[in-house]
């Protein structure tokens, strides 16, 4: 199934042959007509949560719920017609989507996870990406964990804008597969992680590669962490496909720059899930990127006679960028100017 987030009070909804489907409407219809449940309403929203956060948390049985709801709705049902006289399925061009984030779901991404781009970016650089003796995915690996959290609360939605952040010239793109966890987990094996993982969806890390760092401090990590810093959506597939091997494309202005597979990652998510729980308590709707492969305007660019990194392959104002997968859909951002400072 493929939940969205959707209208002005962002409820939840499924994906069904072009239409959004209100999830809890759905199933307090099938309580009232084919269980005869006298207060439908009330017992929908406790078993299946208009809201996206809350319904993770409400595990198979929801998900139950929101099968035969829909078996009904669409097989047995006399119409689509909610027990409050409000229409249950939408088409899916006339709905507005919001970023499928729960509310308190805290976002981290996988950094440099990908030999081919962990490579490029290492080269750029001036330095050799690990042991020169191992393959690129084994210097990964030699390299060990690296990372970093996702601070604004809000995450941009699927067709949304993006704000240029300020005072930056090098602003770049990574299409990334991300991962929602669907249990609470802590000092989890890897082996044992895919367990919690309820779902999948698509993330644009935006970055601000020329913000400056001090790297003798503790990283703020400011390159990774402004207004409108990443992009979620379009929906969360749940139960569809294996997140070890997704395909990601990223294209800019209908020309494409990245081409990756998740099955190309060094770590897998299991073993981030491992090292990130650590000690630390992750919670049903925490989202965990997969870091992003070859293409970025970062590792595609060369360095001009000022030692720069030419700016012709980053992100402009008026920008188009879309991440796609045959087995998510289109997450697609358009870059608007900078605010005044």
């Amino acid at each position: 199934m493929r939940f969205v987030v959707y209208g002005s009070q962002q409820r939840l909804g499924v994906l069904h042959e072009g239409a959004v489907v209100d999830v809890s409407g759905a199933v307090a219809k099938h309580l009232a007509e084919k269980h005869g449940e006298p207060n439908p309403v009330i017992m929908a929203e406790a078993i299946a949560p208009s809201d996206l956060e809350s319904f993770i948390e409400g595990g198979d049985r929801a998900i139950e719920a929101v099968r035969a709801a829909l078996d009904y709705l669409f097989d047995r049902a006399a119409d689509d017609i909610g027990c409050e006289g409000e229409e249950l399925v939408l088409p899916a061009e006339e709905v507005y989507l919001h970023a499928p984030k729960p509310r308190s779901g805290r976002v981290a991404f996988c950094g440099g996870n990908f030999p081919a781009h962990a490579a490029a970016m290492a080269s750029q650089n001036g330095r050799e990406l690990g042991a020169p003796a191992l393959d690129p995915r084994e210097q990964v690996r030699a390299r060990g964990f690296w990372g970093s959290w996702k601070i604004d609360r809000d995450a941009v939605g699927p067709d949304g804008e993006v704000i240029y952040p300020n005072g930056v010239t090098r602003f770049d793109y990574e299409g990334e597969l991300a991962i929602v966890l669907g249990r609470r987990i802590k000092n989890i094996k890897a082996e044992d992680a895919r367990s919690a993982i309820w779902g999948i969806t698509l993330f644009t890390d935006w970055s601000a590669r020329d913000y400056p760092e001090n790297p003798a401090s503790l990283n703020f990590a400011k390159r990774k962490n402004f207004d409108n810093c990443y992009s979620l959506g379009p929906c969360i597939v749940v139960g569809e496909f294996d997140e070890r091997n997704i395909d990601i494309e990223t294209w800019v202005n209908d020309e494409q720059r990245q081409s990756f597979n998740t099955k190309d990652m060094a770590y897998s998510f299991g073993e981030y899930l491992q090292f990130l729980s650590h000690g630390l308590t992750l919670y049903p709707g925490d989202i965990i990127a997969s870091g992003t492969g070859r293409g970025t305007a970062m590792d595609s660019s060369k360095k001009g006679d000022d030692g720069k990194v030419a700016p012709d392959l980053f992100l402009k104002p008026g920008d188009r960028v879309e991440i796609r997968s045959p087995q998510i859909g289109s997450l697609r951002s358009s870059i608007l100017p900078s605010d005044p400072e």
